[in-house]
């Protein structure tokens, strides 16, 4: 699936089941809470903590996809066409980029 067309279903959804989209601020919540699950999980898997009985049904795959689904709802709501915005954003990655991480001696 392109972004584009993720961007177009996630419309869709929210005008067929979500009836309209929560405001801006409700979904920078909603999106702050995703995020504190996805780390959450990547805390239990890949860190220290262990994991609770109320934390075994979750998945990484699932909190990703909630975080994914959010940011574009903001994006649908803010009219950003996160292609576009996305393509921009690794152009000045890499111009920013070209050569830092090679030189950087942390990582090699």
């Amino acid at each position: 699936m392109l972004i584009k067309e993720a961007q177009e279903k996630i419309d869709n959804w929210i005008k067929t089941y979500g009836v309209r989209y929560f405001n801006e601020l409700t979904n920078m919540a909603l999106l702050t809470e995703e995020v504190g699950e996805l780390a959450r999980v990547i805390a239990r898997k890949y860190g220290e903590q262990s994991c609770k009985e109320t934390d075994e049904h979750k998945n990484l795959e699932d909190e990703i996809a909630d975080v994914l689904f959010v940011l574009i709802c903001i994006a649908n709501q803010t009219g950003i066409d996160l292609t576009k915005a996305l393509q921009k954003n690794l152009d000045k990655k890499t111009k920013r980029d070209a050569n830092r991480h090679h030189e950087n001696i942390k990582l090699k």
